[in-house]
């Protein structure tokens, strides 16, 4: 576990090296341009090929990657009532949570008179990205198709990747039905999302692309931006600490714990200004370590995504936060009305010790997508208003067009473009 020190002569150089912004790695972006390309070229046949190269299922055709109703069915039959119970808890707060964050139409006037005013409207189809592999992300489905259901989207495609039976964890496609998929396809990687954006014989494109993903995942979404709209870039979890003297050694430990057994990639930081806190933090992980199942994720983030920095003041904390933009932040500090306000780039705050992550990762109510690796000095979290298409309107009459057009022929002469000028003047001629 990697500790920096304001005490050390190197502090600056070593803390500038935690400000981040999302930039792909060049391996990755080769990768990913490569995917795309043979999706673009070949189709199902390369959904194919690479569901049976990344994911070893093996599919006889095109068609077979789309979960049928019967899949349903018998996935459903197989969920646990207790699993149910969960999954419609988290679901019932996450929709509230979205209905509240929904923009509503509106109307008014400006200054001339003339009628203004925005409508919004739900895209007519999108697809979400739902993580798979070694933790098939149940709570996603909640956390992205829940919102999208919100919204009123009427087609909502799933891509998640099958296991190498070719199946899907049953609870999974039990919480993605419940929540509001209209189709979900066994696929997973770059490939899922070139399907999406681009539409194969078997899947239809999209408009936008929702979703958490790793590495190749999250370059697939930035190198289709403009072919269609993307929400964020989320990728490996992470989580940091902010806290002061007052935060719980064993807690906070347990908080960090439970982001990096998402991977080996994931992050865990922790800063403060209690030389005591940090080293019982420390101790905490080692003794906490031990005891947690997932040890090569764990193992492999303890090795190179955990650091502990030890800072002068809460102030010197939360500049290095901003810098850092995390994933989600754990803020426990008897001072937070003076630090909460100087937090700007942190995807999502928990406040306080009786709020560990893991509650925002399956139940409080806002969406657990949120921007990492930096991407947070540019992205929002996931709300259910990006699952909506904002229109402007405009009216006039000629009581606002006798008052405009003088102002429009100014700019119109100023930009040297006489037809638009010409457009607004002609309506005022008898």
């Amino acid at each position: 576990m990697r500790v920096i020190s304001y005490q050390q002569k190197n502090f600056a150089a070593a803390i500038k090296k935690l400000s981040r912004r999302s930039v792909p790695l060049g391996e990755v972006e080769r990768t990913v341009g490569e995917v795309i390309a043979a999706v673009r070229e070949k189709g199902d046949q390369a959904l194919l090929d690479f569901t049976a190269r990344f994911d070893k299922a093996e599919f006889s055709r095109a068609a077979d990657l789309r979960v049928s109703e019967a899949e349903l069915l018998a996935a459903d039959a197989a969920v646990e009532p207790e699993v149910k119970k969960a999954i419609a808890a988290s679901r019932k707060n996450v929709t509230a949570f979205a209905k509240k964050g929904l923009r509503k139409d509106w109307h008014g006037k400006n200054a001339q008179g003339a009628e203004v005013g925005e409508i919004y409207q739900p895209f007519e189809r999108v697809g979400i990205y739902v993580p798979g592999g070694s933790a098939p992300l149940v709570s996603s489905a909640n956390m992205t198709v829940a919102l999208a259901a919100a919204a009123g989207v009427p087609e909502i495609v799933v891509c998640t990747p099958p296991g190498p039976d070719g199946t899907v964890n049953g609870a999974l496609l039990h919480a993605l039905k419940e929540a509001g998929a209209t189709e979900i396809y066994k696929l997973g990687g770059a490939q899922a999302v070139a399907a999406l954006a681009l539409g194969t014989k078997t899947i239809a494109p999209v408009v936008k692309i929702f979703g958490p993903g790793n590495s190749y995942v999250v370059e697939a979404k930035r190198q289709t931006f403009g072919l269609v709209a993307i929400d964020l870039l989320p990728g490996p979890s992470e989580v940091l600490v902010l806290a002061d003297q007052t935060g719980n050694p064993a807690w906070i430990a347990s908080d960090l714990l439970a982001q990096a057994e998402h991977g080996a990639d994931s992050v865990m930081g922790m800063i403060t200004n209690s030389e005591k806190l940090l080293e019982a933090v420390q101790a905490e992980v080692e003794r906490q370590v031990k005891t947690l199942t997932r040890q090569s994720q764990l193992k492999g983030v303890l090795k190179k995504g955990c650091f502990f920095v030890l800072v002068e003041s809460l102030e010197q904390g939360a500049d290095l936060v901003n810098a850092f933009a995390p994933e989600h932040l754990s803020l426990i500090v008897e001072e937070e009305p003076a630090i909460l306000p100087r937090i700007r780039t942190a995807g999502a705050i928990f406040l306080g010790n009786y709020s560990p992550v893991s509650v925002g990762d399956f139940l409080a109510g806002p969406s657990h997508e949120l921007p990492t690796g930096g991407a947070g000095k540019s992205f929002p979290g996931l709300t259910a208003d990006q699952f909506q298409r904002r229109t402007s309107l405009v009216r006039l009459d000629a009581a606002s067009m006798a008052k405009s057009a003088p102002i429009v022929d100014t700019f119109a002469q100023v930009e040297g473009l006489d037809a638009h000028g010409r457009s607004a003047a002609i309506r005022l001629e008898p």
